[in-house]
């Protein structure tokens, strides 16, 4: 199960009692996080809902999990973004938009009724960095150990090249910025 936005500034401050980002505003996806920031806030989050969540969990979704949902899983009508072939549609890119993150949930959502999953912030996935096997694959994780980790999705600074869904960035863990959040995952 996928988040159907990013993790907004209101979730986060619930949950670690400050904000990072620069972009404020409680219904503007948390950002100015680094993917170690990321396995910190789920694992409070998780602490604090452990009864509700009975046995489930949240996480980051791996690199293949969050391409599925971009891509509008079984639902997929094949588009170039996220929900769309047309960017301005779906996403919050470097364009006359402004130069900042936007509130969520704003644009039409993908096939699965997820938003701003081109466009907005970069999202944090949980795999290192690895190159994709040339073999078909079920649910492929990335390799076990790494340099890099993997954020997907574009975001308000980039071109629309970059927004696409295929498109795959890499960081190191403890990198931030202000266009870098995440979305979370419910894993059974």
């Amino acid at each position: 199960y996928s988040g159907q936005t990013e993790v907004t500034q209101a979730l986060w401050e619930a949950v670690m009692g400050n904000n990072p980002s620069l972009f404020e505003g409680e219904n503007r996806p948390v950002e100015n996080v680094s993917w170690d920031d990321c396995q910190s806030f789920i694992e409070k989050l998780n602490s604090l809902l452990s009864k509700e969540l009975g046995g489930k969990h949240f996480a980051l979704p791996t690199e293949a999990q969050w391409e599925f949902a971009a891509r509008g899983g079984n639902k997929s009508t094949g588009y170039k973004y996220v929900g769309s072939n047309n960017l301005d549609d779906v996403a919050w890119y470097l364009s006359d938009f402004g130069y900042q993150s936007h509130p969520v949930a704003q644009k039409r959502p993908n096939e699965l009724g997820l938003y701003d999953m081109s466009g907005n912030v970069l999202e944090w996935c949980q795999d290192w960095y690895g190159r994709y096997s040339r073999k078909a694959q079920t649910n492929p994780q990335g390799p076990a150990r790494g340099k890099f980790r993997m954020s997907r999705g574009g975001s308000w600074i980039n071109f629309a090249d970059y927004c696409r869904v295929s498109f795959r960035y890499v960081n190191t863990p403890g990198y931030h910025y202000n266009d870098v959040g995440f979305r979370l995952c419910l894993i059974p």
